[in-house]
């Protein structure tokens, strides 16, 4: 199977994207595996699929596959491409378009400096949406990893985070605590882990451990689970500047009930066919 792909990325969170209303696309588990590979294949974080819609009053269908093949429900740097992706294709003339997510519909906006304002949604607390088991719904809970117990605030952008606060990013144990948190126990559905350093109260800078990719440059969702984790904390007040290890990204919140709204760049690096056996 030959296909025509697109190389992009959101802040170094990088992406395989493919077409697949204007050819055939047939994708398994291990062919997601193959393509995501920096050695046999392309090399991504994840791959992002373009689909026609499947109800009305929405332009197209977004899904997007980790690196290990397992399809997850959002990526906001992801789709920051997806609609640069979308325009630079021809597929749509608008600059704004609604998309539906395996986690529901989202709202995403090409600025005219280039970059991509996205709609995120409502953040998601309660323990049994996100999902994450406790019989509690306070802010800040206990989770015990590794011997220690890490205060965290569990929270879903579409897809689970855990988002804990630590001295200094470059020192955190995201190795060792990432891959922990991400497969716990009391995150059935695995969980994306954040380590938030905060700066200011309009500054944080973060990385993040993501589920079933590792750590990356950036991530999007986790930026804006950082920032709601902030507000409710009392640490930090709306718009926040958000510094990844990939570059940066603005991060605006009004408060619980309502949406988050994520800015930052989308680039693409090449266009190229490959064949899958």
């Amino acid at each position: 199977m030959k296909l025509r792909f697109s190389k992009m990325h959101g802040l170094g969170n990088d992406f395989v994207v493919i077409d697949a209303i204007r050819q055939q696309v047939d994708l398994t588990p291990a062919r997601v595996r193959f393509l995501a590979d920096r050695h046999f294949g392309v090399g991504c974080d994840q791959l992002l699929l373009v689909e026609r819609a499947q109800q009305p009053g929405v332009d197209f269908r977004y899904r997007i596959f980790n690196a290990d093949g397992g399809e997850v429900e959002q990526c906001g740097n992801g789709a920051r491409c997806f609609v640069r992706f979308v325009l630079d294709q021809g597929l749509t003339d608008k600059r704004q378009i609604r998309v539906e997510t395996m986690s529901g519909v989202i709202t995403l906006t090409a600025e005219d400096d280039d970059e991509v304002t996205v709609d995120m949604g409502v953040p998601v607390f309660e323990p049994a949406r996100i999902p994450f088991d406790s019989a509690s719904d306070a802010f800040v809970q206990p989770l015990d990893v590794d011997g220690l117990t890490l205060p965290i605030t569990a929270v879903s952008m579409g897809n689970p985070h855990a988002v804990q606060v630590v001295a200094a990013v470059d020192a955190a144990p995201v190795a060792l605590q990432g891959p922990l948190i991400e497969s716990h126990m009391r995150f059935p559905a695995r969980v994306n882990a954040g380590f938030m350093q905060v700066v200011d109260a309009h500054h944080i800078r973060l990385r993040v451990y993501e589920r079933g990719a590792g750590e990356t440059l950036a991530c999007g969702t986790g930026a804006c689970a950082a920032v709601v984790a902030g507000v409710v904390r009392n640490l930090l007040d709306s718009p926040v500047r958000v510094t990844t290890r990939g570059g940066e990204l603005n991060i605006r919140w009004a408060g619980e009930g309502e949406p988050v709204y994520m800015t930052g760049p989308a680039v693409t690096v090449f266009e190229a066919d490959i064949h899958l056996e």
